[in-house]
């Protein structure tokens, strides 16, 4: 062998060597590490009463499914960065949780899983071997069947909202309460049925045209189901109040404006699509202005007795039916005999920001006149709000001019501000009636 070859052939060899230990290398590094837990905890970690938000944060292997067992509750965390899981739980009336309680955390990535327990203010616990979990089975056509809720008798901070939804099995899915709660994970507790809560805090507001979405994600396909039913077991019928005017009123002017506000009394409020506006047998539904809050109709009518009659439902499809009648004078009553209470700001039914509501009137000089203000929470979600704002007695100045102003104790949208004036002076009195709603 010359020379050439015989350094070709030490060449080729050194060449086979470090192909086997570059192939070799690759072996060794993508050998699968464990899956473990580094750390667990909850924040705040010292206050656990009904409505407290708790915020759970487990870390780790990334890329895989990290869960929180608490007191009878599994709840689903979202990896929000590599290796870091996050949930937000709201303590409900049932947990009874304490400093003692504990919880367990299960992170499974890799094909194997690890737990990690820890009592509620205190040190985790070393994490428990790792498993083997066995494979998911093979995903079904995507498809949401039934997405529900269970109906609570009242919104209030500290009650849970359980939602439940059936689909293809082996999915991921979730729920989005718009403007409340985004992404909620639900858990597979059977074959394509999914699971999963909310618990209501304290600032929470659900509107009348609250929208609930699940949502169902597979190999890259994602479809979504309304919730179309009610969160509230709404038994009661909407009531008509403040209405103007008055049942027997005889009122001295031909035009009249036939009103009121509508009081779903906890419920999720009136289908305006559903208002129908009576006036002597006619319907004038279509004239009228109507809300969820309340409705109006504006008239000249003859002198007369005038039958009015109210036909609505609210979402959850109770019936109202309200009937009432008043008259119209066959000539206006003298001057001399009539006290004057008009309000000239705001507009009767006019929505108010969150700031000072001003308010503004006109009667006759120098008359007393007793102001109320009582603040009502009609909404779903603002539990049962009822209070007196303000009460004073004023005087119009030379001119009969007077004004008040009160601030909203708490300005959540859609809170009814009923206002009652009663001016008097020598042996005359008169009454009025300003309704103001607070704007959204």
């Amino acid at each position: 062998m010359n020379l050439r070859n015989h350094a070709f052939s030490i060449s080729l060899s050194l060449f086979a060597l470090g192909s086997a230990a570059t192939i070799a290398q690759p072996a060794y590094a993508q050998r699968a590490a464990a899956t473990q837990i580094t750390d667990f905890y909850v924040t705040p970690d010292n206050e656990f009463t009904p409505g407290t938000e708790l915020t759970f944060t487990v870390e780790g292997t990334p890329r895989g499914k990290a869960t929180v067992k608490i007191a009878s509750r599994n709840i689903l965390l979202k990896e929000v960065s590599p290796g870091m899981y996050e949930a937000d739980y709201t303590v409900s009336r049932k947990d009874r949780l304490s400093a003692r309680s504990t919880m367990r955390a299960t992170l499974t990535a890799r094909g194997k899983s690890t737990v990690m327990n820890e009592v509620l203010g205190g040190a985790a616990s070393a994490p428990i071997a790792a498993a083997p979990v066995a494979p998911s089975p093979a995903a079904a056509p995507l498809a949401v069947q039934r997405f529900q809720v269970t109906p609570l008798n009242k919104i209030e901070p500290g009650a849970e909202l359980k939602f439940t939804l059936s689909g293809t099995p082996g999915a991921k899915a979730s729920f989005t309460i718009d403007g409340i709660v985004k992404d909620v994970a639900m858990q597979e507790t059977g074959r394509g049925q999914y699971e999963g809560s909310y618990t209501i805090r304290r600032l929470d507001n659900f509107p009348p045209s609250l929208s609930i979405v699940g949502t169902l994600e597979a190999n890259g396909q994602t479809v979504r189901q309304r919730l179309s039913q009610s969160i509230v077991a709404d038994a009661r019928p909407p009531v008509i109040r403040n209405i103007a005017p008055r049942n027997g009123d005889t009122i001295a002017t031909n035009q009249v404006l036939v009103s009121g506000t509508f009081d779903d009394r906890g419920g999720l409020g009136v289908d305006t699509n559903s208002v129908r506006i009576i006036v002597a047998g006619n319907d004038v539904t279509r004239n009228a202005t109507i809300t969820p809050q309340f409705f109006s109709y504006r008239a000249d009518l003859r002198p007369g007795t005038y039958q009015v009659e109210i036909i609505a439902k609210d979402l959850s499809g109770n019936g109202l039916r309200q009937a009432w009648s008043f008259n119209v004078a066959q000539q206006a009553a003298p001057v001399a005999a009539m006290l004057p209470l008009q309000v000239t700001s705001h507009a009767n039914n006019a929505q108010v920001g969150s700031g000072a509501v001003e308010v503004r009137g006109r009667t006759a000089p120098d008359a007393k006149v007793d102001v109320q203000v009582q603040a009502i929470a009609q909404i779903a979600g603002h539990f049962g709000m009822n209070q007196q704002v303000f009460s004073q007695s004023l005087r119009s100045d030379a001119n009969g001019n007077f004004g008040f102003s009160f601030h909203p104790p708490i300005p959540v949208p859609g809170t009814r501000y009923e206002i009652a004036m009663t001016a008097s002076k020598a042996n005359l009195t008169q009454e009025n009636r300003l309704v103001l709603f607070q704007q959204r």
